[in-house]
């Protein structure tokens, strides 16, 4: 018994040493403020309650304890702001937490920079809001606009051009858009439409909204709202038919971090959607709170279906970690508060700024990943980027800020390179259940057609147009019109269109300026012709690529050169061929003379006998006698060197004294100027404002339709024509074709850009033209359309007309330089090799011989007549005829 009694009372010693250190504690009262109506709110109210049980249980030695005080503010702003009033006048709360929307973070804000009390928002994510303008405000959330680059990179890596925005019109939904427009400017897309959707819409206000959507060609759509809201458009869009193939829907984190808590048939409806949300790495630690968060949020709310913690219920666990470890930071000094005012006056906490910059310091590793705060709000590293499917979703790729997309992420940061590439994506399965990535624009479903701006052409072969009174329908035909339909069929998806006549033929009252205006007008979705891309005309309107040569040149009429030249015998060889040709002649005549001893040895060291026998063997070693192997082979390469070029030279000079040679009347642009010739132009064209810009005087130029140009040239300045026409080298092409024996092309003398389609700015269709174009423009079919509406043009242009196309030059005959000059190097090596062997074999017969006799020999040997005998190319010594003076031995020793 007396046992049981000392258990108990040591029992009560502990419970009592318990309550005492408790009791001790500094207790420091924090407010709350959610939604408690709302998802988000709800889960944010577990994850702080289980989050400060966490956080004193592996932490029982702190000095300090939050004791936290939550209101429900029931969605309304005014009701937020005066209930951080209530906790801040009558509870003493030093800290607010969790105002949920960035509208009610604002009116709090507010009240805690009056009392100095840190507002803490996990989920008020709008760009708006600042430490600068608040700055007792603090967001341990990500902030909005940082998800902007994620979703640019996904539409640059799919090649979209244009993107609707959808959101909501509250402080949320309206704060990302600036940061979303110019991320879109930087990648070159467009913003035709702002989709603002209002909270208080009833659901056949929404559908109308997206009928207006569906009218349109746009079929990218990125969805900024929160997730209730955007749950319901969704599933309106799904009513209507936008969840099919063809459409682009990009969620942002508002609607995406919930994805896991919405009902199956809000994500049914979802499906093939793209998301972006933060990514979250998987821990054991965060696996162990989804179980025992799963466990207490079912007890709370017992009517709710089970659910995962949301990044936000993350983000709010991980608040309370940070508050609690600020507040010990801080302690228990400057408690007094100062409230000398009336009591309905907001009190100031002294602690404030301790507070602020303690929570502001706070690094650790939380379950939403590294726990940091930079300027004010959370830091991000990457973003993980979701597909939803059916009633799940996949992860297809993540982004970060140093290396783009990727199918995995790389902490270690080996990728070297930032990339917007779909190829470093998982495949997508879009809206329809496809995977062929959807082309980002479709025509309107309203049936109509694309509208076709078309008007006859001065030049009929590149465009004209004929009405039916009947049928009040438009056709078109000419060259441009060919390529526009033969770039159409190439598209890969259908696009119906139809013909609209636009005024008259062009001239003085119609220019082409005025065609390309009615597309920024919006009268006409495209507009073909022979039209020049100009850059005042791209202010109004996008253009396709080219499909006609670029330039402007001069049409001239040609003049048959008269040979009067008293040296025209000289012209058939340039100056370079007349200097090659000499010097390998006289490199033939020294070989031949030094392969020859014969010719050599009677000229001993006479310079001029040397140098004129070397030009009689250039030209004339056939009629020497030759005797060297060596020396033939290289006159017959000679001859064979001479007999090519004189026969070149021969025709090259018949073809200047017999053929017809043409040249223009007029090869400078600047001739015209100086002289005060008077200059045709094409009349309803840019030349005449061009020619006015290079300094043409107004009264010298004058304007032609391209049936009076032959008739302006052949008059000339003299008699009321004109001296030359300036003109693009597409209308130039078509002229010539049919008036190729008289006139000729100069230039091009300025440079343009060639015809194009015109667009209206940012439309879709650009780039799947442009690239039809390229096609068409590299194969076979340009040919057949230019022999269709223009014909064969073989006419020249001036630079071909003169003689010097029959100018011979050494470039030309390079080869036979080469093998003709290769062939005397080679007998040369050939005949000073032989020498070398034969002197040294000389000299060591001559050593053996001084050593086999005595000294009375060695003195009687230069009496010895010696005879030389040549052999060919090689002299022999020859032994004496037999001497009956001469000793038997000494004639041995010679021999």
């Amino acid at each position: 018994m007396d046992t049981e009694n000392a258990l108990m009372f040591l029992l009560h010693v502990i419970l009592f040493s318990v309550v005492t250190a408790q009791n001790s504690n500094k207790q420091i009262p924090i407010g709350v403020i959610l939604d408690l109506d709302t998802l988000v709110g709800k889960m944010a109210q577990t994850s702080i309650t289980v989050a400060s049980e966490d956080f004193y249980t592996l932490h029982s030695n702190y000095s300090t304890r939050l004791v936290l005080y939550t209101r429900d503010s029931n969605k309304e702003n005014v009701k937020a702001a005066l209930a951080a009033q209530d906790l801040i006048q009558n509870n003493k709360t030093e800290v607010i937490i969790g105002p949920q929307k960035s509208s009610q973070a604002v009116m709090v804000s507010e009240v805690g920079n009056t009392s100095q009390a840190p507002v803490i928002s996990f989920s008020a994510t709008s760009p708006t809001l600042t430490s600068i303008n608040l700055p007792y405000f603090i967001r341990t959330a990500i902030n909005d606009a940082v998800q902007v680059k994620p979703i640019t990179s996904l539409i640059k890596a799919y090649g979209w051009r244009e993107v609707v925005p959808i959101y909501e019109d509250t402080d949320f939904g309206r704060g990302i858009l600036p940061f979303l427009a110019d991320s879109l400017e930087e990648i070159n897309v467009r913003i035709p439409y702002r989709c603002l959707i209002s909270k208080l819409s009833t659901d056949d206000q929404i559908k109308q909204k997206l009928y207006k959507l569906q009218t349109m060609q746009t079929r990218v759509f990125v969805v900024h709202m929160s997730s209730s809201f955007g749950s319901n458009l969704f599933l309106k869009a799904k009513e209507i038919g936008m969840m099919g193939e063809g459409y682009v829907w990009i969620m942002t984190d508002g609607v995406t971090n919930m994805v896991d808590s919405l009902n199956g048939s809000v994500t049914s409806a979802m499906k093939g959607a793209l998301g972006v949300r933060l990514y979250v790495p998987k821990t054991d630690e965060l696996n162990n709170f989804t179980t025992r968060w799963r466990r207490r949020f079912q007890a709370n709310n017992p009517q709710g279906t089970s659910n995962d913690p949301s990044i936000y219920a993350l983000w709010a666990y991980d608040t309370i970690f940070a508050l609690a470890m600020a507040v010990e930071k801080v302690g228990v000094r400057n408690t007094k508060i100062d409230n000398s005012t009336a009591p309905s006056v907001v009190p100031i906490f002294p602690n404030g700024p301790l507070l602020l910059e303690a929570i502001t310091n706070i690094k650790f590793q939380g379950l939403s990943g590294n726990f940091e705060l930079i300027n004010g709000q959370l830091r991000y590293s990457s973003f993980e980027i979701i597909n939803i499917v059916g009633r799940g979703i996949r992860e297809i790729g993540y982004w970060s800020e140093e290396q783009g997309l990727s199918r995995h992420v790389d902490e270690s940061k080996n990728k070297r390179y930032y990339s917007t590439s779909p190829g470093d994506l998982n495949p997508v399965i879009w809206p329809g259940e496809t995977i062929v990535v959807p082309k980002g624009w479709e025509i309107p479903v309203s049936g109509r057609k694309l509208r076709v701006g078309v008007t006859v052409s001065t030049r009929l072969e590149y465009m004209n147009v004929e009405i039916d009174p009947h049928r009040n329908a438009t056709k078109a035909s000419g060259y441009s019109v060919d390529v526009f339909e033969a770039a159409v069929k190439r598209l890969p998806y259908a696009v119906p269109f139809e013909y609209e006549h636009f005024g008259g033929m062009l001239g003085d009252s119609l220019t082409y300026n005025d065609l390309v205006y009615q597309v920024y007008l919006g009268k006409y979705d495209i507009v073909i012709g022979d039209i020049t891309i100009r850059h005042n005309r791209t202010r109004y309107a996008d253009f396709s690529m080219p499909y006609t040569d670029s330039g402007v040149a001069m049409i001239v009429p040609i003049k048959q050169a008269e040979n009067k030249n008293k040296f025209i015998f000289l012209q058939p060889l340039s100056c370079g061929l007349w200097l090659g040709s000499f010097a390998y002649l006289i490199y033939t005549g020294i070989t031949i003379l030094i392969l020859e001893p014969k010719i050599r040895a009677p000229l001993k060291r006479s310079i001029s006998k040397h140098i004129g026998t070397i030009v009689q063997l250039s030209l004339f070693a056939y009629q020497e006698k030759l005797e060297s192997i060596l020396s033939k082979i290289v006159a017959i390469v000679s001859i064979f060197f001479l007999l090519i070029l004189t026969s070149s030279y021969t025709a090259s000079l018949s073809s200047m004294l017999t053929v017809k040679q043409l040249q223009p009347t007029v090869t400078d642009i600047y001739d015209l100027k100086k002289n005060g010739d008077y200059v045709g132009y094409n009349k309803g064209s840019f030349m005449g404002e061009m020619l006015l810009q290079q300094g043409f005087d107004r009264t010298k130029l004058k304007g032609y339709y391209s049936e009076e140009y032959a008739e302006a040239l052949d008059k000339g300045s003299a008699h009321g024509g004109v001296t030359a026409i300036i003109d693009e080298k597409p209308y130039i092409k078509l002229f010539l074709a049919k008036n190729c024996k008289s006139y000729t092309m100069v230039g091009p003398i300025y440079k343009t850009s060639g015809f194009g389609f015109a667009f209206p700015k940012g439309s879709p269709l650009v780039a799947d033209i442009s690239g039809a174009i390229l096609n068409i423009t590299d194969g076979d079919d340009i040919i057949r359309i230019e022999k269709k509406w223009i014909g064969d043009s073989n006419c020249l242009s001036s630079a071909n007309l003169t003689e010097e196309s029959n100018i011979l030059k050494f470039p030309s005959f390079w080869g036979l330089f080469l093998i003709t000059g290769v062939v005397p190097t080679i007998c040369l090596l050939i005949f000073a090799t032989r020498s070398f062997f034969i002197k040294r074999k000389k000299n060591i017969n001559v050593m053996s011989l001084e050593m086999s006799t005595d000294e009375s020999d060695i003195e009687a040997l230069p009496t010895i007549n010696q005879q030389e005998e040549q052999v060919g190319d090689v002299v022999v010594i020859s032994p004496p005829e037999s001497n009956p003076h001469t000793s038997p031995t000494n004639a041995n020793m010679i021999l």
